[in-house]
């Protein structure tokens, strides 16, 4: 349950979501995958302390970090730049709040979406193999040829279905695969 507002404190954590409602962010506590919105629906939640192990195995995001230079504040690929790729596909479906200024909030970034933390992984998972492809057109036609052969057989849904299982997302104390 939300604690009482201390008089005197801004509004600038609140964060208007795609559908139109408002949270406050610090009333999204750092576990939370979901949100049941007064709208009816379910919105995904990410935050920056999340990491991109959410979406995809441990060895995945190890050769991201390995491979991918940033131009950023940030010291290797992760979470924000994932949520940056998905903000980029879905602009309007996506909420962000910067509250790295709040003190009462574990994290700096938080990312609210339109659809649900299913869907979300889902499209990250696109995504990801959408930077894995290009990745790997850069490389030798025969390395090229054999990602796209292999990509035909990969059932994204399917992944999805399975990671999650594995990841036992019941609970905010998962562990990385």
């Amino acid at each position: 349950m939300p604690t009482p507002r201390v008089p005197g404190t801004d509004d600038d954590d609140v964060l208007e979501l795609p559908c139109g409602e408002t949270v406050r962010a610090v009333d999204i506590d750092m576990g939370l995958r979901e949100l049941d919105c007064a709208c009816g629906d379910r919105h995904a939640v990410v935050v920056d302390a999340h990491p991109v192990s959410r979406f995809v195995p441990e060895s995945i995001v190890e050769v991201f970090a390995e491979t991918i230079e940033t131009a950023d504040e940030f010291p290797e690929f992760g979470t924000p730049h994932v949520m940056g790729m998905v903000l980029e596909e879905f602009p309007e479906e996506v909420s962000i709040a910067d509250v790295s200024d709040d003190g009462r909030v574990g994290y700096a970034l938080v990312w609210v979406t339109e659809f649900a933390s299913r869907r979300l992984h889902e499209i990250v998972v696109e995504l990801l193999v959408e930077l894995m492809e290009h990745a790997a057109s850069h490389g030798d036609e025969a390395t090229a040829t054999e990602f796209e052969r292999q990509m035909t057989e990969f059932d994204i849904g399917a992944f999805v279905d399975q990671y999650r299982r594995e990841r036992e997302f019941e609970s905010e104390f998962d562990a990385p695969v």
